[in-house]
């Protein structure tokens, strides 16, 4: 399986999320690769705590690939290659690992067809050889999403299961935008249809997850009546504004709550962390349950 996870705005907790979703694959068995194509900040290695690929690699990663200069990147073990303590003891029964960007890469100004060609044999090998492949693509109307839409639309890939996760805070402008990002002029669906995809098709492989929700009902608890009440009203239009950019509940793949350890430090929640009492044990569940959805099949049949 295929997962491109993507945002038409920075600050969505795309690759935060994205990462999460990774581990908790792996410690239900899944053999997983996650693949920074976030050309212009490659630091998905910051969030698995890989000191030597923090800010991408310095020996070849995706972006020298693409261009021709360097052979296909090495994936780094994530277990063996992180620095924290925790992240070390698991998963022990399945791979997680790190296919990292260029330390220093940028966002292509131009694309041809061989770039496009790397790009769909490297995401082949890959959904050959691990159960789910993660492709955290830069935010926007990106290069990074450009060439994956064309490499997925090759008679190679065409067949694959692909899924795409579209991620978006709980705020009017944030709505907005993930909507224009799907729905809009050179949107992911228009470009998806004019290189080959089928456009229904494509609509049925994505799901929004709304980040950093938070509990209208507990923060309700705590404020004056007045202020309460204009809280109430505020989600109940945020709710309304969503379903009108067919961001309503039936495509969303769900939402994660306000988490304040993320608020601090963007990193993978470990049960540890849960135990300790440091991370809220809601936050790893919604992890776990987005993960699970993610790959049942009954998640993606419409209603």
């Amino acid at each position: 399986m295929l997962v491109f996870s993507t945002s038409d705005k920075g600050g969505t907790g795309r690759s935060v999320t994205s990462c999460n979703l990774a581990y908790r694959l792996a410690l239900a068995g899944r053999s997983v690769a996650y693949v920074d194509f976030d050309f212009g900040s490659p630091t998905s290695g910051a969030l698995f705590e890989i000191g030597v690929a923090e800010r991408g690699t310095e020996r070849g990663g995706l972006h020298s690939y693409l261009l021709g200069r360097r052979g296909k990147p090495n994936p780094i073990d994530i277990v063996a290659a992180t620095d924290r303590v925790g992240l070390r003891r698991g998963p022990r029964t399945s791979r997680l690992v790190l296919v990292p960007g260029d330390r220093g890469g940028a966002e292509f100004l131009t694309l041809d067809a061989t770039i496009v060609d790397r790009c769909a044999d490297l995401l082949l090998e890959l959904e050959h050889e691990f159960t789910v492949v993660i492709v955290d693509l830069s935010a926007g109307r990106s290069a990074a999403l450009e060439i994956v839409l064309e490499a997925t639309a090759r008679s190679a890939l065409a067949g694959r299961t692909s899924r795409w996760l579209v991620f978006h805070r709980w705020t009017r402008q944030h709505i907005v935008a993930a909507a224009g990002l799907v729905h809009g002029e050179h949107g992911l669906l228009e470009m998806g249809a004019a290189y080959g995809h089928d456009r229904d098709a494509l609509l049925d492989s994505i799901r929004y997850v709304r980040t950093a929700v938070p509990d209208v009902g507990a923060a309700s608890a705590r404020m004056r009546p007045a202020q309460a009440a204009w809280l109430n009203e505020q989600n109940k239009a945020l709710r309304q504004l969503a379903n009108n950019n067919r961001l309503g509940a039936t495509s969303v793949l769900g939402e994660t709550p306000m988490e304040p350890v993320l608020q601090w430090r963007e990193q993978i929640i470990l049960d540890s962390d849960v135990n300790s009492h440091i991370a809220n044990g809601e936050t790893a569940l919604v992890y776990g349950e987005l993960a699970r959805r993610l790959v049942d099949p009954a998640t993606w049949n419409r209603l």
